[in-house]
């Protein structure tokens, strides 16, 4: 009888600690909850400092422009932010936030940028500035309506996307407008969340926190290639039920050679995982969301549950801020669009013969270039698109210039599987470069 009350004191003792250990995670994230509440009203702020030029909340970057002509910024740079808090109004220096200079539009494209632009978001660390480059020169090229860019990167980096972009030809340039962040992570974990699978790709977590005023936003890897309008993917925002609030697209199509169902320590989404490379999302629901999770039988809001999230599985997950986007969605299934493949084709689709069937009938729409293929000769397919796109001079015929050489390249490449199969990879791009040819000797 001894034992048992042993037992049954340890046990006690066990899970009053656990509880404690929960409870603590959440109370830090919750610090400053109250000041941040009383911001978003517009009522002053205990320490006595200006309100009256806080964002309201609207789509876009209304607000900021606003708020950035509201004075010089200070020479401080940012390394760090409260999750409750946006970036300060009054930071600068060398992680200032920077604008492209206005375009040059007509009053009805005016009303064109502030009604039908799709807001774009990348991540850019370490040697990833070309990649990304040519990720927006993709989306530039073949969209039809306005595109908003919104490019996290760090500092070494900021110049060389403003410089490139502002020395795009004008015709172009009156296509897209374009903001520079920082890369910012939560006070106290900062480089706890920077180094999680690889540097900066978590930043993509904290998107709807630092942009809380940016209603809808597609977020993309630096490796992705648009063969088609951004637009087109946008529109599946208007196919969200009541209750989703992003859209991703399965890791694998085929379980037999699937990840997470052979290997993964972790709940995840579905029967194969989800991939996190192009990410869409409804921001404004996802804020407001209280998320149901295996930490506490309290569900939590999003800034809420990623630290916790990440302490419990921190020794069990392999693809960092993926998995625990896994694991949201595992427990709030109800929460996501799930789009075909086409919009996330990698590899994986093709490495082992063709299991993206829809690909196989309409062609690849977004091509995802994972695991260096772009800079390697293990999928040459993959990387002759690239280097394509990279390549291709602004302003000459894309037909021409660019997709017929690429045709005749792709059918030299029949070593490997992808290579094989390399009319789904052109199918979408032919049809883009004929219907931006079309609009634009509509224009002429």
């Amino acid at each position: 009888m001894r034992c048992y009350s042993h037992a049954f004191l340890l046990s006690v003792f066990v899970t009053f600690f656990a509880l404690l250990y929960v409870f603590n995670q959440l109370a830090s994230t919750l610090e400053g909850r109250e000041d941040w509440d009383l911001k978003e009203q517009g009522v002053p702020d205990r320490g006595g400092h200006d309100t009256a030029h806080l964002l309201r909340k609207r789509p876009g970057l209304a607000g900021l422009r606003k708020r950035l002509a509201h004075g010089r910024c200070k020479s401080s740079s940012v390394s760090y932010w409260n999750p409750y808090r946006r970036v300060p109004a009054d930071v600068c220096g060398m992680n200032c936030l920077l604008e492209s200079s206005p375009r040059a539009k007509s009053g009805s494209a005016v009303r064109e940028l502030r009604d039908e632009r799709s807001h774009l978001a990348v991540v850019a660390c370490g040697p990833r500035l070309e990649e990304a480059l040519t990720m927006l020169k993709s989306a530039v090229l073949f969209s039809q309506k306005p595109l908003h860019f919104y490019i996290f990167a760090e500092d070494d980096l900021q110049d060389g996307f403003r410089n490139a972009l502002d020395s795009w030809p004008r015709t172009l340039q009156t296509k897209f407008n374009f903001t520079i962040y920082p890369i910012t992570f939560p006070k106290g974990n900062i480089k706890e969340w920077k180094m999680l699978f690889k540097p900066c790709a978590s930043q993509r977590l904290f998107l709807p926190l630092i942009l809380n005023d940016v209603d809808s936003l597609l977020y993309v890897d630096t490796d992705i290639l648009f063969l088609q309008p951004v637009e087109d993917i946008w529109a599946f925002l208007s196919l969200f039920n009541s209750t989703q609030l992003a859209a991703m697209a399965p890791e694998h199509e085929e379980p037999r050679i699937g990840w997470y169902n052979h290997f993964a320590r972790h709940p995840y989404y579905g029967k194969t995982g989800i991939n996190s490379g192009v990410m869409l999302m409804n921001m404004t629901r996802l804020r407001k969301k209280y998320f149901k999770n295996d930490m506490t039988t309290v569900a939590l809001r999003w800034e809420e549950i990623l630290m916790p999230l990440l302490q419990k599985y921190k020794l069990n997950i392999t693809w960092g801020d993926q998995d625990l986007l896994n694991i949201i969605f595992h427990h709030n299934p109800e929460s996501l669009y799930v789009f075909p493949c086409q919009w996330n084709y990698r590899p994986d689709h093709c490495i082992y013969g063709s299991n993206c069937q829809e690909a196989e009938h309409e062609g690849v729409f977004i091509l995802h270039g994972n695991r260096g293929v772009y800079h390697n000769d293990k999928q040459p397919t993959f990387r002759a698109i690239y280097e394509a796109i990279e390549k291709h001079p602004f302003g000459e015929d894309m037909e021409t210039s660019l997709l017929q050489p690429l045709e005749t390249l792709l059918q030299n490449i029949t070593h490997t599987y992808c290579g094989r199969v390399s009319q789904v990879f052109t199918k979408k791009l032919k049809q883009s470069i004929a219907s931006v040819q079309r609009e634009a000797t509509r224009e002429r």
